[in-house]
Order: C-alpha cells, then structure tokens, then sequence
C-alpha cells in the first residue's frame, strides 16, 4: 500500500493529537483527527467575549519550551512577554519580586521588597544559576521530592515559601500544597529562568490554530465523540464506526480502549474567573499572587496589560482558583469580588465569564522528559499520546504527540502489522 492510503486516525485535537498529525504528513501520511468539540485546542483554547480574548483557564507559553522552538513559529503567534517576576498582596500591602538580571527595573523593587530575606534573594540567584546549568536530562534523572521538600532543603525561609513560591507554583501545579514532583519544579523554574513567559495576543488557542494551518494533507471530523477503539474500528457516540489501520489516541484513553477501564488518570481541576474593570490595578504584565492562606483567590491577572483588542472598552481582569468549594458560581462570585476589594484595592469588577475546569491537568508521579517511540504503542493498532505519559506541560504533549506519531511510522515501515492490514482490506 502507498503511505497515504493508510488509515490513519487521531482521537483529539489537542496539542499532542495536531503534533502527531504534522509528523505523519511529514513523512508521507495523510491521517483524519476526530475531534468531539467544535474545533481544535483540547485544554488550549479561547473565546472571544464582549471584545476582549477569555483563554480556558490563565495559560501562558514558555519560551524555552524545547518542542515549542521545533514546532512554533513565535513571530506568526504575535508573542507578548510578561515581566519575569510577580506582584505579591500581603497583609494589605503590595510588593513586587522579580529578576533584575533580565528586567533592570525590579531590580529596586526586589532589594526594597519585604518578601523573604536578604539570604532569601541570594538564594534565588543561586538556584538560577545552578539550574540554568543544569541539564534537563539530568534533572528528570534526579530523584523525586515534593516540591515543598526540595525548597526546604535549599535552605529556602517559610517567609519566601509561603509568600512567593507558594502562591506562584499553585497556579503552575494547581494544588496548594507543593506536593508536585521537584523534577517538575526544576524543569519549570529551568524554563522561566532562561526564558520568558508569553500569551499571543489574540488568546492561547492561537497555538492550536497555527499547528492546524499548518496542516496541509489532514482531515478533521469535528463534533465527532469516539466511544470505543478496538483494533481496527473506531466506534462513535452514534454507534456508526470508522475503519482504521492505526488509531492513535490523543486524549484520556481510559473509556475507549476496554483494558484501561481501571486505569483513569486523577486530574487536578481549577476555576477561572473573568472581570470586566476600569483600572488596570497592576499596570504591568506581572502576574498578581496572593499571599493570604486565608483567601480563595490565588492568583490575578490584566491579560489586557499585553493585549486589547479595539473592542474592549475597559481592562480585563482573570482570577485563579485552586482550593477546593463548594460555592455555587454566584455565590463564588461575590465571594472573588469581596477578595479583590479586601486584598488588592479592585473595587469596580463586572463578572463577564466563568471557566470551571475540572480536567485541568494530570496529576502525576514518576515525571519523565522523553519517551520512546515503542513505548507509545498500546497494541500492535493502538497508540497513545498525551502530556499525561511525560508531565503535565505543553512541552510534553508535542513530544507525545511526536513519538506516538514515529511509533507509528515505524510500525507500518517495519512491516509488522502490514500482512494483516492488507489482507483485510483487499
């Protein structure tokens, strides 16, 4: 058979299901990606509301990503860099943190800031450094601690613990109490510290709309929600089924293929709030942490102090919520209101948006970087792809969708299941 006459399916359309699309085509394959919501992004999207680009939950992209250089054109995505350091709400007060070594305007701010010690700051400096050297490989060789451990042991004070890492790697780990892998910490904390974190300025989805342009001999079924995948069948919703040669499953795989039923992945969920104001109480791209382990709100966000569209007539404001409630959403709602007035002087906010998302990312131990292309291989038919067989990062969704794609390519080009295949569809 000719390459392009294999059929070749995807379940999803999220970050690691587009990857795996763009490597088949490049290697001659014309895969179909089945996707059950109305366009492509998975947990990468955005709406446009009232003027103003509302992203599912406050994501930004790393610029040091490793697979996002391979596979993103930054210029195309009109990147907006925030500022490498935050703004952080304290007892009533604000004080900024931040890295002077790539910004020299923190620097000030940061000697002056009453957040950690002076051997606090010298500390921070020298875990840059040290992970700036140190190698990926070798920090997902490392072995595990929670990631509340590792800052312990570096000698960190609760001080600077509670009051910067805390409220800030929540909003990465989406759990509060740093109980994330440390390889995960290094590897995140490696990446901001080279680079910079960026939001293209018409919302994140514009990552998922640029992969699938590029996309050139790819079908999509949209609004199309697989139920099972046997080996050469796909299954839908409406009981009709697709013939297959190879499936490659780029989302939760447990309720499709029928030997992973007691296999479900625990996911960490948040909610994010979005507000129409009039000030922009920042007025920097600085992410807004709240240090109060009382308060709901963990952390706060202008999106329009990097982009605004000529629509919006006022400021956007993104709240992020990682505790647990049971709040019903106009209950959570004048709940965050109350919390932006009594921790950040917000007085004037209008609720635009809620997104409550419950499958936000996996939660996950043993993190690993790399994957090999065999080790994607579910059954001899099967693939599966995903951030949840790495670590939970865009990062590690291309590289799934990478090697689930050349598992397949090896695969079909190795003759091992071609016999069988073409047989049956003679």
């Amino acid at each position: 058979m000719k390459k392009s006459d294999y059929k070749i399916h995807i379940i999803g359309a999220g970050i690691s299901g587009l990857i795996a699309a763009k490597v088949l085509e490049d290697n001659g394959y014309k895969p179909t990606v089945i996707e059950a919501s109305y366009s492509v992004g998975g947990r990468v999207k955005s709406d446009l509301v009232k003027g103003y680009f509302l992203d599912h939950g406050f994501q930004v992209l790393l610029s040091e990503y490793p697979a996002a250089k391979k596979y993103l054109n930054f210029n195309s995505l009109n990147l907006q860099h925030l500022l490498p350091g935050a703004i952080i709400y304290k007892n009533g007060h604000k004080t900024i943190i931040g890295d002077p070594l790539r910004n020299l305007s923190l620097l000030m701010p940061t000697l002056k800031s009453s957040i950690g010690t002076f051997s606090d700051k010298l500390k921070i400096l020298k875990l840059n450094n040290t992970l700036k050297k140190k190698e990926i490989s070798a920090i997902f060789s490392t072995p595990e601690k929670t990631t509340l451990q590792y800052l312990k042991d570096f000698g960190f004070s609760e001080s600077i613990i509670q009051s910067f890492f805390k409220p800030f790697f929540t909003g990465i780990f989406l759990e509060s109490d740093l109980d994330t892998s440390s390889r995960m910490f290094e590897f995140v904390y490696k990446m901001f510290g080279k680079g910079y974190a960026m939001i293209p300025k018409e919302g994140i989805q514009e990552i998922p709309n640029q992969l699938k342009k590029n996309l050139k001999n790819t079908s999509f079924k949209f609004n199309t929600l697989a139920k099972e995948i046997k080996d050469n069948e796909i299954v839908l919703s409406d009981n009709t089924s697709l013939k297959t040669h190879i499936t490659i499953i780029a989302t939760e795989a447990t309720q499709l293929v029928s030997n992973l039923k007691n296999q479900d992945i625990v996911w960490k969920s948040c909610d994010t709030l979005y507000f129409e104001t009039s000030v922009n109480a920042i007025g920097k791209p600085l992410i807004g942490l709240i240090a109060d382990k009382s308060a709901l709100i963990n952390n706060i966000f202008f999106p329009t102090s990097v982009s605004k569209n000529k629509d919006a007539k006022k400021e956007l404001l993104s709240v992020t919520i990682v505790k647990e409630h049971h709040l019903t959403e106009e209950e959570l709602v004048l709940k965050v209101s109350d919390e932006l007035k009594k921790h950040c002087a917000i007085n004037d906010v209008a609720f635009l948006k809620r997104y409550q998302i419950k499958k936000a990312l996996p939660k996950l131990t043993n993190l690993q970087y790399e994957i090999a292309s065999t080790e994607t291989k579910l059954k001899s038919t099967i693939f599966l792809a995903g951030d949840q067989l790495l670590n939970g990062s865009l990062n590690a969704a291309m590289i799934s969708g990478e090697r689930a794609a050349m598992g397949v390519i090896g695969t079909l080009e190795d003759n091992l299941i071609v016999d069988e295949l073409t047989s049956e569809y003679k």
